[in-house]
């Protein structure tokens, strides 16, 4: 009987994530409401990468705006291609402005729907695949490797504003379809927040399968030990590649999707506060759980939209605050907390007595 209900309790969980996605939330929640729900889905997607890259491998992701901005550019210049088509024009609206009378030769790729969309899902992760063999290969690890992912966000978010090309500070705005669907239309940006939603699902659905997999148990076993993972015959920096190619997988998806919701992409979106965001959520939630860093990340975001429409000046305080009350007291996030409180609360068939001989340990990135 216990196995049974251990082996439907992950059905039942994504059963009652579905409902609340898809049932409550756009019965309670008003139009405006329900799209700022759809732009915090796509931070949960990137946080659970991260919990993937971080709470289970050991990696600080310090970088991970710039897979975001990757899918997020992309998207946005097949949607400025396809507007401008619409009006008969041979480049979009602010190429004319700057006076740019021709098609970028890169911006070419991105008037096919299907080359978009393919390459959202694979220039991600090839550039990670790229970077983390060139990183893990030769052992950087730590606080090096934060550096390095950090510098490399800060690098590209520069990179962008010097591109007059792609909208340069100002970004990619004002999207009017969306692969032929009208942005305008309250349907289909409730279209967009059901895609949103299930994207969402399936990213944590394949996140479960790599967590309680043969992989899951060598990357956490790299994460604690990594010198006796190596002594028995495998290499760590594949296991790490992995799992860091995963992570940008998931951050260029939400990129994508986080273009038609918001309805705007610019180098303040990709840059190092953006990627610091991303993994105050994670850690706040709990970076070595699988839901943790989706709570943390929606929790965090909603709370600063909540807050800093009353508080302008002060979230950022209280962000800053939030973290490092975190990370030094409760190092699990908040689903460690809980799970913590869980174990203390002695179990009602047990003798009063009975005290157990030591707590387990909760399985924290170290």
């Amino acid at each position: 009987m216990t196995g049974m209900l251990t082996r439907w309790r992950p059905l039942a969980g994504f059963g009652l994530a579905a409902l609340v996605l898809f049932g409550l939330a756009p019965a309670v929640l008003s139009d405006f409401r329900l799209n700022l729900l759809g732009k915090f889905l796509c931070f949960a997607i990137v946080a659970v990468g991260i919990g993937l890259a971080w709470g289970r491998g050991g990696m600080l992701t310090l970088g991970q705006g710039v897979f975001f901005g990757l899918g997020a550019y992309m998207m946005a210049m097949h949607l400025k291609i396809a507007d401008a088509e619409l009006k008969g024009n041979d480049v979009p609206d602010f190429m004319q402005i700057a006076g740019i009378g021709e098609l970028p030769g890169y911006w070419t790729p991105f008037t096919s729907p299907f080359v978009t969309i393919l390459a959202i899902l694979v220039v991600p992760a090839l550039v990670a695949f790229v970077l983390g063999l060139g990183v893990f290969k030769r052992r950087v690890k730590g606080a090096y490797f934060a550096i390095l992912s950090q510098a490399l966000a800060a690098a590209f978010a520069i990179l962008l504003v010097g591109q007059q090309s792609i909208g340069g500070s100002n970004g990619l705005n004002r999207f009017r379809t969306f692969f032929g669907f009208n942005l305008n239309d309250p349907a289909n940006k409730r279209m967009l927040f059901f895609i949103a939603a299930g994207v969402l699902l399936l990213v944590v659905a394949l996140t479960r399968q790599l967590m309680y997999s043969r992989y899951g148990e060598l990357l956490v076993a790299v994460r604690d030990q990594e010198e006796r993972v190596r002594f028995l015959g495998y290499d760590p920096a594949n296991i790490k590649v992995v799992a860091y190619v995963v992570a940008a997988f998931f951050a260029g998806i939400a990129g994508a999707l986080f273009v038609p919701i918001v309805g705007i992409i610019s180098p303040a979106d990709v840059g190092i506060v953006p990627s610091i965001a991303f993994l105050i959520g994670v850690a706040i939630g709990g970076r070595a759980t699988l839901l943790g860093p989706v709570l943390g990340a929606i929790g965090v975001a909603w709370a600063q939209s909540t807050l800093s429409e009353n508080f302008p000046s002060g979230w950022i305080y209280a962000q800053g605050l939030l973290f490092i009350v975190v990370v030094g007291f409760f190092p699990a996030g908040v689903a460690g907390l809980i799970e913590l409180i869980r174990r203390r609360k002695p179990r009602a068939d047990a003798p009063r007595d009975e005290t157990p001989d030591a707590l387990p340990e909760l399985e924290v990135a170290r």
